[in-house]
């Protein structure tokens, strides 16, 4: 079998991820590289291999899991490496994909910087009375705690953080009610109706 029935493959796999993705093709006869997809390593076709002379391929495998290696430019590449055989199951050559995830690690330094937590507290003279950012934290911090999304919260979850937040005198300030279904996706009334069967009567708020 010729390794230019492997070629199509190599040319899909270069279309897909264009212009991320180098793809190669190594003759293991002639220890060459037979073909060369979106050259962004300055290799050519024909050059040798750089193999390691004493390198032998088990039988069984098919692949190399993805491992790291550094271009020419220093970016950073994360390859892998699929085993070509014949009709007989001898292997004849390599094929090599070698993604470029240099613009990748930027965006993800880029999204590190802006979602890491800061430093610094909110402004006591500024947000002190803001009891909504208090009852959207406290039910966020409950919600991570618990491993939970508020789509997802049951109906005796959601009472539960009502009487939490209750608990922490949320409901002392006026219209704190209100917020506090439109958190939780759930009407003010059903909010009251989770307070009385609760049997809690102090609300902070006329019904």
């Amino acid at each position: 079998m010729s390794l230019s029935h492997f070629f199509p493959v190599a040319q899909a796999i270069e279309a897909l991820l264009h212009p991320w993705a180098e793809v190669v093709i190594h003759d293991l006869s002639t220890q060459t590289i037979a073909a060369l997809f979106n050259n962004f390593s300055k290799r050519k076709v024909g050059e040798d291999s750089l193999l390691e002379a004493d390198w032998k391929i088990e039988i069984e495998t098919t692949h190399f899991a993805p491992y790291d290696k550094i271009n020419w430019d220093g970016k950073r590449l994360k390859s892998t490496t699929a085993v070509l055989r014949d009709e007989k199951g001898s292997p004849i050559g390599l094929l090599c994909i070698n993604l470029d995830i240099s613009k990748m690690e930027d965006l993800h330094h880029l999204l590190t910087g802006f979602i890491k937590p800061l430093k610094t507290s909110l402004p006591k003279e500024l947000f002190h009375e803001d009891w909504r950012e208090k009852i959207s934290a406290f039910v966020h911090t409950h919600l991570q705690q618990h491993h939970l999304t508020l789509d997802h919260l049951t109906k005796q979850q959601k009472k539960e953080l009502v009487n939490l937040l209750l608990q922490e005198g949320a409901f002392r300030a006026k219209h704190a009610a209100t917020y506090v279904g439109s958190v939780l996706n759930i009407s003010r009334a059903t909010v009251y109706k989770y307070l009385s069967e609760l049997q809690l009567d102090s609300l902070g708020e006329p019904k």
